[in-house]
């Protein structure tokens, strides 16, 4: 299928949620004001919920401590139908669907908290419980399934059926206006043709969630159109088993659907309303993968702990010398921060007061790139060993850290549920969202000369309201924020001055970018990708705050946490710094000129003297609609 540019754009544009009907404290701060109200004091989960939640969690660690093996997952690339079955039993498939319909029915916080458990003794167990819950039937039933389906359903969920979400194909990824799986109505059913790739799940699921287009026609809206499928249907193929460099237990695989009926009954909300079911599914499901960034994080400080007192060098352990320590710091300071992160977006989720649809995706993005980081300093501080497979350790008598297995396995985070790329347009997109309300007819081409006049209108009024407050603010103050700084800690306040002076400076970069380049503004992806960094710093800088502060009034570690919050502030401060230099002096001009030159082939002298070990092959396979030809491989988990 041949797309243009625009229909693609507005394809994403449309499945976007196009209103801001709760505040949201990212909105706000990318709009340069702090917001500290909405997150502080922080918010805490009921009473009961935290009951419920701990209770299943101790039940968790005993059998991830007993009945997972972490390495035979790697090893074998299987997570063993033992360990299936017995989370089933503990009723683990069940952890976010709600006891009316046989599941746990916890927080989102103590869902993440699970994740991160599992996902520590396995990476492999936690991207199978994730993929059911977060994206796969529940999320979706629970959100936007009729009442029916969700009796249908979700007791079938909670009690062992393994779900999974079908929407990339071998030519579609993160722009859906290309769909080519088609939907074509039949009476009381649809008929399903088409191939989908990377089915997370899809090798073992019980049931399926497939976006698929419905084609225009009498009686059909048409558009792109969620369904819940049965996996055993007639028509069904899974032709192959994906295998990877990390993850290497996930169920993945390439499924094919030829005249595959299903009943209307299993559509998910109403025909063309798909992507936006999907999209607003991942506002709260794209958390389950800090969580499990946020518990590698933990893991990896551990490692780095117990090993740099035990390894000397030159007489005193590695810890000691300044160039292991400071990669130690940052460890340390950065799991912190991603913890906070992630328990303050999880609650405010689960209290459902804001928009957490920017919160969500920053803590994806930012805890999939710094738990990349964190593990690739865990391996250097390792040193030979952290390149050491465990096994390979163990033979030789030492003891088997997967440090490199944890550096394969968090590799994919930062492409799942959204690239990182993908997530600094999507964020992008939210945080000028405010502008483009007032002032997108401006640049839109096709608005008449009237629109663009009353768009100039509206924009006139909006930023004479809105330039004047980015000038001075309690960022300037300096007895501002005076309760982060008590006796005998460190001064946070002077962390959340700066968080509020850098706010209203990255509001003002992004209306001075705005108004350099308008329309092309979109194209300018380093620029945009820079003021999403920025945002993410000071988001995670603000979580860091006031998570120490919630520790300290609890008498839970607060001096700690003070200082590990300090600590993160003073280097994500360096970080948001450069990115700040950055947005004017950067090489984005020359570099466009490279990428022109590589792919119009002048750079092909320099890629001479090596051989490429590739197979031949299409870049992309066939995925053209038909009966299969392949073995089925699917093999469901009794």
């Amino acid at each position: 299928m041949t797309v243009s540019e625009r229909e693609a754009r507005q394809v994403a544009e449309a499945a976007r949620e196009q209103h801001w009907r709760k505040p949201s404290f990212a909105r706000e701060l990318f709009l340069g004001r702090l917001r500290l109200d909405l997150i502080h004091p922080h918010p805490r989960p009921a009473e009961t919920d935290a009951r419920r939640g701990e209770e299943f969690l101790a039940r968790l660690r005993a059998f991830c401590e007993t009945e997972i093996d972490g390495p035979r997952i790697d090893r074998e690339g299987l997570v063993p139908d033992e360990v299936v079955k017995g989370l089933k039993e503990l009723g683990a498939l069940g952890m976010k669907i709600g006891p009316e319909y046989g599941g746990l029915g916890l927080s989102q916080l103590h869902y993440n908290r699970a994740l991160a458990l599992a996902g520590s003794a396995s990476p492999a167990v936690g991207a199978l419980l994730s993929a059911h819950q977060s994206i796969g039937v529940p999320q979706p039933l629970k959100m936007f399934g009729t009442e029916e389906q969700r009796k249908a359903f979700l007791p079938r969920c909670a009690r062992g059926d393994i779900s999974a979400f079908l929407l990339t194909e071998p030519d579609v990824g993160s722009d859906p206006a290309r769909l080519a799986t088609t939907a074509v109505p039949d009476g009381d059913a649809y008929v399903l043709d088409g191939v989908k790739l990377w089915t997370t799940n899809g090798v073992v699921a019980d049931l399926l969630v497939v976006m698929a287009r419905v084609p225009a026609s009498e009686g059909h809206k048409g558009g792109i159109t969620a369904f819940v499928v049965e996996a055993d249907s007639e028509g069904i193929t899974v032709e192959n088993r994906n295998a990877f460099m990390g993850l290497r237990g996930i169920e993945n695989g390439v499924t094919r659907f030829h005249r595959v009926r299903v009943p209307a009954a299993n559509r998910i909300g109403p025909e063309g309303a798909g992507l936006k079911i999907a999209l607003t599914t991942l506002n709260t499901g794209r958390l389950s993968l800090p969580a499990m960034c946020a518990g590698a994080g933990k893991w990896c400080l551990k490692i780095a702990r117990e090993w740099s007192a035990a390894r000397e060098q030159w007489g005193k352990p590695i810890a000691r010398h300044e160039a292991v320590g400071s990669k130690i710091s940052f460890i340390a300071a950065t799991t912190f921060a991603l913890e906070a992160v992630l328990d303050l977006a999880s609650q405010m989720a689960d209290d459902d007061r804001n928009d957490i649809r920017i919160e969500a995706a920053l803590a994806k993005l930012y805890g999939s790139e710094m738990a990349w980081k964190m593990a690739d300093e865990l391996v250097q501080v390792r040193g030979g060993r952290g390149f050491e497979t465990a096994d390979s350790l163990a033979a030789r008598g030492e003891r088997g850290v997967p440090a490199e297995q944890m550096l394969r396995d968090l590799r994919i985070n930062r492409i799942f549920e959204g690239s990182t790329e993908i997530m600094h347009l999507l964020i992008a997109r939210e945080a000028v969202d405010a502008h483009l309300s007032v002032a997108g007819d401006l640049v839109d081409p096709d608005k008449t000369l009237t629109d663009k006049g009353r768009a100039a209108v509206r924009a006139g009024g909006f930023y004479a309201r809105w330039l004047p407050k980015l000038v001075a603010g309690p960022g300037q103050l300096p007895g501002s924020y005076r309760e982060f700084h008590p006796a005998g800690h460190p001064d946070l306040a002077a962390h959340l001055r700066y968080v509020e002076r850098a706010s209203r400076r990255l509001a003002r970069a992004t209306f001075l970018g705005m108004s350099r380049w308008q329309a092309k503004l979109e194209g300018r992806q380093g620029f945009l990708g820079r003021i999403v960094d920025i945002g993410a710093e000071l988001f995670a800088m603000s979580a860091a705050c006031v998570r120490a502060e919630m520790l300290r009034v609890r008498g839970e570690d607060g001096r700690a946490a003070y200082q590990l919050a300090d600590a993160f502030c003073r280097q994500a401060r360096l970080r948001a710094e450069e990115l700040f230099g950055r947005l004017w002096d950067n090489t984005d001009d020359i570099d466009r000129k490279v990428v022109r030159g590589v792919l119009g082939g002048a750079y092909t002298w320099l890629e001479e003297g090596v051989v490429d070990p590739s197979t031949p092959g299409p870049w992309i396979a066939e995925a053209a609609p038909g009966p299969s030809t392949r073995t089925d491989v699917h093999r469901p988990i009794p």
